[in-house]
């Protein structure tokens, strides 16, 4: 899994863009008027910070320890930073980027959901 696959699948749900809100090096993915997935690297290695259910995200932490690690520069409890290094799964990684997707349009204003249908 690597950036390139993970922002065409995330471009592939509904209201979804991309932008560049804090460096151009640094793409981010929206749906609506809030970010649901930032793409960085961790050292060289690429990774992904995802939203991520409290529960599920320690769970994850704990399944892959040194690959799923506390959101960088994120809240702790509701991020998670995925190294994408091959040790979580590509359909995991797909799994937790629909889930973030999921997470942050639910939070959505009422008006922003209605309109991404």
């Amino acid at each position: 899994m690597n950036h390139a696959e993970l922002m065409k699948r995330g471009l592939q749900r509904p209201g979804t863009t991309l932008r560049y809100p804090f460096d151009p090096d640094l793409p981010v993915l929206f749906v609506g008027s809030k970010m649901f997935a930032l793409l960085g690297h961790t050292g060289e290695v690429e990774s992904i910070n995802l939203k991520a259910d409290p529960e599920e995200a320690w769970l994850l932490r704990q399944q892959y320890e040194g690959a799923v690690l506390p959101g960088y520069h994120m809240n702790k409890k509701h991020w998670n930073t995925v190294v994408l290094n091959g040790i979580v799964p590509d359909d995991e990684v797909l799994a937790m980027l629909e889930q973030s997707y999921l997470l942050v349009r639910d939070k959505l204003p009422k008006r922003e959901r209605d309109e991404l249908q």
